[in-house]
């Protein structure tokens, strides 16, 4: 795990304040959605999960196990959380733990041994509001300020095979942003773009 840090022995990252869990709460009550069908997809036994990304902007890493013996790593969870932040506001955020299953399952069908890039993670509020801004694609209802979605890439896959087999196990949503050469992966509910 390359350039990870732990602001305080606590663990809490800076940023995680209250707006970051209330707005994290909401996003889970919104994501109960997820259909049973695709929750279960998502469930490979109890063999542990392990997680590869690479922030792009931040240049910092997570490469290890996040869930392991029936449950998440609470410590994974929170490094995966500052890994994920918004850079901007150097603000985090507890991301949906089902957003990380959804990378896994993409990761196990691809058969990829190369780790995720991430574009984007959690994205505050303000964040959020000056994107849409600039860009129509920008949903201002972006799961993103819920911690539920991320955009990525895998280093030598083609973007569009890696949205097609998201949106085929219809396991949250889906967009492909081909010219920019990147997917949005989410654990919402299923619908793609």
């Amino acid at each position: 795990m390359m350039g990870w840090r732990c602001p305080c022995c606590a663990g809490e990252a800076p940023g995680l304040r209250r707006r970051g869990l209330l707005t994290a709460a909401l996003g889970l009550a919104t994501a109960a959605a997820l259909p049973p069908a695709a929750m279960a997809q998502l469930i490979t036994g109890g063999a542990p999960r392990r997680l590869a990304i690479q922030r792009m902007v931040t240049n910092e890493s997570f490469d290890g196990i996040y869930w392991q013996d029936g449950r998440y790593d609470r410590d994974a969870l929170n490094q995966l959380n500052w890994v994920l932040r918004d850079p901007s506001r150097d603000e985090a955020t507890p991301m949906d733990p089902r957003l990380f299953d959804v990378l896994f399952t993409m990761a196990q069908r691809l058969d990829a041994t190369e780790g995720y890039q991430v574009i984007s993670g959690y994205r505050a509020p303000e964040t959020n509001a000056a994107n849409a801004q600039r860009s129509r694609r920008v949903s201002r209802q972006s799961l993103h300020m819920s911690g539920m979605a991320a955009d990525v890439r895998l280093p030598g896959r083609d973007s569009y095979a890696l949205a097609r087999q998201a949106a085929e196990l219809q396991i949250g949503g889906v967009g492909l942003y081909r010219r920019d050469g990147f997917v949005h992966l989410d654990c919402g509910p299923a619908r793609r773009w």
